[in-house]
């Protein structure tokens, strides 16, 4: 598990259902891109299971990358943050995932463990069918999504007693380019 003034990256997604698993292409690309940042754990998280719990309940802060409905254009980002997230993350069910982050983030809540500051990174899918790739349109977001999880771990970083740095209840949109 983490220390807890670190930072839990988290991955969801099924990379057998193309842009269903953004979540995981994200996270190796954080991995493959941004090796050298310290104080971050990556995790997997696949479709999601209650065996995650204790993971968000030790993280010091935490990220969730995952693909989720946004009535926005394929390849849209989004940023959740603290409430926010946690209100966008309980509406449904919004994915094929076993348990909802919904329903981890209730389990953190009760046992009063829930990370202050947390964000969900939700990208918008363009298709959700057979395949282990991804569109164009979300692959083309990968970089830009990147940029804003580092921008994020900076402000963390530089301010270390505000929750979610300034972003707590939040909703942020982020800029789309293609």
């Amino acid at each position: 598990m983490l220390p807890s003034n670190n930072t839990l990256i988290l991955g969801i997604g099924n990379t057998l259902l193309a842009d269903e698993g953004t979540g995981i292409h994200m996270l190796n690309y954080m991995q493959r891109h941004h090796p050298e940042l310290s104080g971050v754990e990556y995790l997997d998280g696949g479709t999601l299971s209650f065996t995650l719990a204790p993971w968000i309940e030790e993280a010091g802060n935490l990220i969730v990358i995952d693909a989720a409905e946004l009535g926005a254009p394929p390849g849209t980002v989004e940023v959740f943050a603290g409430e926010d997230m946690d209100r966008f993350a309980g509406k449904t069910k919004r994915s094929v995932h076993e348990v909802s982050l919904g329903d981890l983030l209730a389990i953190a809540h009760l046992t009063g463990a829930i990370p202050e500051n947390r964000v969900l990174v939700a990208i918008q899918p363009e298709k959700i069918d057979w395949g282990s790739c991804l569109s164009n349109r979300v692959k083309q977001a990968l970089p830009r999504t990147a940029m804003q999880i580092i921008k994020l771990l900076n402000n963390w970083a530089t301010q270390p007693d505000t929750p979610d740095a300034g972003l707590h209840g939040r909703h942020i949109p982020a800029t789309m380019g293609v």
